[in-house]
């Protein structure tokens, strides 16, 4: 696989940025707004987001992680451990934003969603993903995108950062099978 990197640590920065301002517009303020993140990938975007946020409004946005191993349609086949979901805050009459890396099939935040109403019953629930690179198998719509990517199924994106990889900079990366591979 060749590699390409679309998005380098200032764009990561910039994306995210820019996503925590059309939250906080979005929603007229971050006062009933709760951030939570989709395991793995998703819980740092969220942290920097609420940061990103807390920032803007001056004011602490409840933030957290959703594990959503045991939800997914795919668990019998990938049989993926599962992890604490790390929530301190009740989500009933709140307005949930998730928050994933990269948004594909759908079947992610599909699964997100029913682990999230386990926990209670949000108000709204929004979506956050800093790359959307298409090809929906669910109608399912971000509200809030860091980057389009339009990519070919048979491509992987990877977004690289800097809590859960051990790099200096984060990036975003395609990787592309070979020719005849």
């Amino acid at each position: 696989m060749t590699e390409t990197q679309v998005m380098d640590a200032g764009e990561v920065r910039r994306a995210l940025t820019r996503i925590a301002h059309e939250i906080v517009e979005r929603n007229k303020g971050a006062e009933n707004v709760v951030l939570v993140g989709i395991l793995r990938r998703g819980e740092p975007l969220a942290r920097r987001l609420c940061e990103n946020i807390t920032r803007i409004e001056g004011r602490e946005v409840p933030c957290g992680g959703l594990d959503i191993a045991l939800y997914r349609d795919d668990y019998s086949v990938r049989q993926t451990p599962a992890r604490p979901t790390k929530l301190q805050t009740d989500v009933s009459g709140k307005t949930v934003v998730l928050v994933d890396d990269v948004l594909f099939t759908g079947r992610s935040v599909n699964a997100a969603i029913h682990a999230l109403m386990d926990l209670g019953r949000p108000d709204s629930v929004q979506l956050a993903v800093l790359v959307d690179r298409g090809h929906r198998e669910l109608p399912i719509r971000a509200d809030f995108v860091g980057k389009n990517l339009p990519t070919a199924r048979a491509e992987h994106v990877h977004v690289l950062l800097r809590e859960m990889d051990h790099r200096s900079d984060d990036a975003v990366v395609i990787a592309k099978p070979e020719d005849g591979a």
